[in-house]
């Protein structure tokens, strides 16, 4: 077989290299025809492509370099992976609405935000779970309790309610502080207790502490909260506490009083309560409140008590006469019982309130009314910001989640009230918003630039959003040097909370430190 003469190029000339594809592609058939598709194996593309306007407002407020920086978390090895991949690792984890470690995998092809926050890479659940149980507890709890604080202090120089409750976390596996005790959702199922403190209407988290199942008392509460109080300065304390029929409790109304602490309770229908009702239901003159809500003012000194307190009693009439009315039980929890009364009092669910204010009985009544909006918090912080998931085998971790996630959620709730200030945007809503979107990132001439594909339907007002709020940003970086870190963080509070502080109680505006 003779083969042919080999192409010999002409001098000079070189060759042509061998065409590849640089993408893998396939044809797939669809109802609008063949579809090429290709995989970009090369490009910086994330899923939360509107990151860098909240990764700017927590650049200028202060947040996340000393939160990071300021992480007692410590590596002996060289090998070992960086504090910042650790800690912004799971706060993209939280931040994305995931509940369990193992979602951070999905995190890890995203090039874009990890380098925007300073990252070199968003390392693996493993490593996460490993860095938070080198970081020592106690200094662990301090770290986050003393950025919890900084998140929200400049505001409680508004007035403001401290409200406080337990809800209950289910478990399914041998966690340490997994026990027995009252668990309305999956009953016989051991728990983890949270013991939470709120500012009221603001939902912003002042403390939470993780305890075990069995712990669902308020009498638990007790150490948290007047160790919570006891940190606050003089000119912020709350102008009340609040709670339902959990801290109705002569032990936990003693502490408060003894440190001058105004309170807010319902008190459980035991035999005296019952016994207060029915004295005053025959007696009548009651106050209209509101339509269908009538009140009475009373006092009462249950067995046990050292002394006699002020209580409301506030009542409303029943539509029909199923007569079920709305209790809460030890922990909390609403639950239905049938009223066992007279039948001349079956007409009425009643509720009684004991409190050291001195307020009239139409501010009393709407100021236990308004606590309705806690239990809306702790849905939104179970189901969309996971404290119902990121279960570890020790308690410990579970305490540094927990106040990480209550952290990094007032951060963005924070956030989106600077961007939408009418009200209150669960996660659910903000996050499609404000944070999802299609984001590609190009470098050239040293420059870097993001494209941003809005996956919302109102793109417009998206992007009328996003401009108001990079002007305010540039305005204040303006006059940044001029301030410290904490002044700057105070004009961003301020004008966050320029539309709710016209619906205080009271119409003190927020002292900002002047300019240095």
């Amino acid at each position: 077989m003779v083969l042919p003469p080999q192409v010999i190029h002409p001098k000079g000339e070189e060759k042509l290299p061998v065409k590849t594809a640089l993408f893998e592609s396939v044809e797939v058939d669809t109802y609008a025809g063949k579809v090429h598709v290709e995989w970009d194996q090369d490009a910086a593309v994330t899923p939360i492509g509107q990151l860098p306007f909240f990764i700017q407002f927590l650049k200028l407020g202060g947040r996340f370099d000393p939160w990071i920086k300021e992480c007692p978390l410590h590596y002996q090895s060289n090998n070992a992976p960086k504090k910042v991949d650790v800690l912004g690792s799971l706060f993209l984890s939280i931040l994305s609405g995931h509940k369990r470690y193992a979602h951070i995998t999905n995190l890890m092809s995203d090039r874009v935000n990890s380098e925007l926050l300073g990252m070199s890479k968003v390392v693996s659940d493993d490593s996460a779970r490993r860095g938070l149980k080198k970081i020592p507890e106690t200094s662990g709890i301090k770290w986050l309790q003393n950025h919890l604080q900084s998140s929200y202090e400049p505001l409680l120089e508004l007035p403001w309610i401290l409200d406080a409750d337990i809800t209950v976390k289910p478990l399914y596996g041998h966690q340490e502080g997994a026990k027995l005790g009252y668990n309305p959702q999956k009953p016989g199922r051991p728990s983890h207790t949270y013991h939470t403190y709120m500012i009221a209407n603001l939902r912003l988290v002042l403390e939470v502490e993780v305890q075990a199942g069995n712990k669902a008392h308020s009498n638990h509460s007790l150490p948290g909260l007047m160790a919570l109080l006891n940190r606050l300065p003089a000119n912020c304390k709350p102008e009340f506490v609040r709670g339902d029929i959990g801290y109705g409790t002569d032990k936990m109304m003693k502490e408060l009083e003894a440190i001058s602490q105004h309170y807010l309770f319902k008190l459980k229908r035991s035999k005296y309560v019952q016994e207060l009702i029915h004295k005053h239901h025959c007696l009548g003159e009651w106050t209209v409140v509101r339509k269908d809500w009538e009140a009475k003012e009373s006092s009462i000194k249950l067995m046990g008590w050292e002394k006699e307190r002020r209580v409301v009693i506030v009542r409303r009439r029943l539509p029909q006469e199923s007569m079920t009315a709305v209790e809460y039980n030890v922990a909390g929890q609403q639950e239905m019982s049938f009223v066992d009364d007279p039948e001349d009092i079956k007409l009425y669910e009643y509720s009684v309130l004991v409190t050291d204010l001195e307020d009239d009985l139409v501010s009393v009544f709407y100021h236990y009314r308004d606590r309705a909006d806690c239990e809306n918090n702790f849905d939104e912080m179970k189901n969309q910001w996971g404290w119902g998931g990121y279960a570890t085998q020790d308690i410990k971790s579970c305490q540094f989640m927990s106040r990480m996630i209550a952290l990094i959620y007032n951060w963005w709730n924070l956030f989106t009230r600077l961007a939408i200030p009418d009200k209150h945007h669960e996660a659910i809503t903000s996050r499609p918003l404000l944070l999802s979107s299609i984001g590609r990132l190009t470098k050239t001439n040293r420059q870097r630039k993001m494209m941003i594909t809005s996956t919302h339907g109102d793109t417009k007002k998206l992007q009328s959003i996003y401009k108001r709020l990079v002007q305010f940003f540039n305005n204040l970086k303006a006059i940044a040097p001029q301030l410290t870190l904490y002044e700057c963080w105070c004009h961003i509070l301020a004008k966050a909370m320029e539309k709710f502080k016209d619906t205080a109680r009271k119409t003190e505006p927020i002292k900002l430190p002047l300019p240095v």
